[in-house]
């Protein structure tokens, strides 16, 4: 399981000041992004016409042949998203059909602002992911995991809409074109973290589904995002807000060979294989499956491991043909080289290459 998210950048004073107010109770983000008069709303950026042919995707972003291949690419030193993008790209050899980012609900600038400037540019020509937490992030980025915890119960009573979700439901909705959109991803693992119980989520997931169907943001794609764990099976059904709230189901699933304390090397298949099963047993066997976040840890004595790992993607995935978008972690759980789940270099980078050049993950993003 992967906790969230990128690489440093610098925290202003007035952000600081806000979540000391925070802090003590007296107020979320005062001074940050938000309000009714918001003023810096994104521009549409639906254009062109929709894919047509045996292949085009539905209204859900489902591709009909294959899927999409994305992934998660950290902000670089100087807080850009696109710099690291554009050369992670360069690296693959190809342009991602979908980049997943993830925000938190301080409201400001950095973290709590949905579609960022980076985030509109790099959405011209990709489609986005936008994972949303329900948490104010300590650090910049998340930078080192720590966060506080808002409560489903207090999303679900409303307590949060003027200040914080309307303004950038209205922001999305000003974005016009269709987007991905995750409500606390990998939501089996909160709980214990605090946010509360799997049926204070419901109530939340679908408080936040229904204030974006009442102020018009209909272009926004229903991703909810388990981590997979079998462990937290139970967990994960009771969790589940239900058909009518769900567009897709995503998942996600790493080989963590040598690292957080196993040793059992799982090829891709046994990696994420179980856990597809389970799901479409358990939750839905008629919703597209989102490979939502996805990744190897390196064998130290044998790094070709990693290249094989990634490379028998394309033989193995048409044999679960509801997975209809993958979307690797490109970043590090720790400085433990044993932890790198990047594939910028070596056996890791020459394999995910060669796997994106399948044309099971060349089909015709859309526009709008």
């Amino acid at each position: 399981m992967t906790r969230h998210r990128a690489g440093p950048r610098r925290l202003y004073a007035a952000v600081l000041v806000a979540m000391a107010l925070f802090i003590a109770g007296i107020g979320v983000w005062a001074g940050g992004f938000g309000g009714k008069g918001d003023e810096d709303l994104p521009k549409n950026a639906a254009s062109g016409s929709l894919p047509t042919g045996p292949c085009a995707p539905d209204d859900k972003l489902a591709p009909e042949c294959g899927a999409w291949w994305g992934a998660y690419i950290p902000y670089d030193e100087k807080g850009s998203l696109t710099a690291p993008v554009y050369a992670f790209e360069k690296k693959i050899g190809r342009k991602l059909d979908l980049v997943y980012t993830y925000h938190d609900m301080s409201g400001n600038d950095l973290d709590g602002k949905l579609l960022t400037d980076d985030e509109q540019e790099l959405g011209r020509d990709r489609m986005l992911m936008l994972a949303w937490e329900s948490t104010v992030w300590t650090e910049p980025h998340h930078e080192n995991y720590t966060e506080t915890q808002l409560g489903w119960k207090n999303i679900a009573s409303g307590q949060y809409d003027e200040e914080i979700i309307d303004p950038q439901i209205r922001r999305i909705k000003a974005y016009g074109k269709r987007v991905f959109f995750s409500f606390d991803q990998e939501v089996d693992a909160r709980i214990k973290e605090g946010a509360g119980t799997p049926a204070e989520y419901v109530a939340a997931y679908r408080h936040l589904y229904e204030r974006f169907q009442k102020l018009g943001a209909d272009n926004v794609v229903w991703v909810w995002t388990v981590s997979g764990y079998l462990g937290s099976a139970d967990e994960m059904k009771q969790l589940y807000p239900g058909d009518e709230y769900v567009d897709w189901i995503g998942m996600d699933q790493y080989n963590y060979y040598g690292c957080h304390n196993t040793d059992n090397w799982k090829d891709f298949e046994a990696s994420q294989r179980p856990t597809y099963d389970w799901l479409l047993e358990n939750i839905s066997d008629k919703k597209p499956l989102m490979m939502a976040e996805f990744a190897t840890a390196p064998d130290l004595e044998d790094p070709d491991r990693q290249y094989h790992w990634y490379k028998e993607i394309p033989s193995v995935i048409g044999s679960m043909p509801r997975v209809k978008a993958m979307v690797h972690w490109n970043r590090a759980t720790s400085e433990e080289k044993r932890c790198d789940l990047t594939v910028n270099e070596g056996p890791a980078l020459k394999g995910y290459r060669e796997a994106g050049e399948s044309r099971y993950f060349h089909q015709r993003v859309p526009t709008r």
